[in-house]
């Protein structure tokens, strides 16, 4: 990983952070919701374990990983579709829990959007950016 600054495009760090702290909120939620605050089952639910996938970037966004910045934007969909299902058909105080995993999931994938954005123009600008061969 290169520590020079200089070759950082601006809003990398930024959108790098917001990923991060989306990621780990979605985490923290997925946990509390179902083992505390609002779980299936009273005394908490094996639901818990729905966040382990989401464990798994931890590492790729931190070290900047291209790919990561990729695939976690289209698993968070998953976590969005079942966010809105709940918001819309659950009781208090699980509908406001999947509408706060709705919020994050949102901020999760723009803020990876963005990554990508900014890292590939960065790319391109600076002529490092190898495209894929078409078919």
């Amino acid at each position: 990983m290169n520590t020079n600054t200089d070759n950082i495009p601006s809003g990398v760090n930024f959108t790098r952070w917001l990923a991060v702290g989306s990621l780990l909120g979605l985490i923290l939620v997925g946990l509390a919701w179902e083992l505390w605050l609002a779980p299936l089952r009273p005394g908490g639910s094996w639901w818990a374990i729905k966040v382990l996938p989401l464990c798994l970037p931890l590492a790729g966004l931190l070290k900047h990983r291209m790919y990561t910045y990729r695939w976690v934007s289209l698993l968070v969909w998953l976590y969005f579709t079942e966010g809105a299902v709940r918001a819309w058909g659950d009781k208090w105080p699980s509908n406001g829990l999947a509408l706060l995993q709705v919020l994050l999931c949102s901020s999760l994938f723009v803020a990876c959007a963005l990554h990508v954005r900014i890292r590939i123009k960065a790319a391109k600008a600076t002529g490092n950016f190898v495209p894929v061969p078409k078919d």
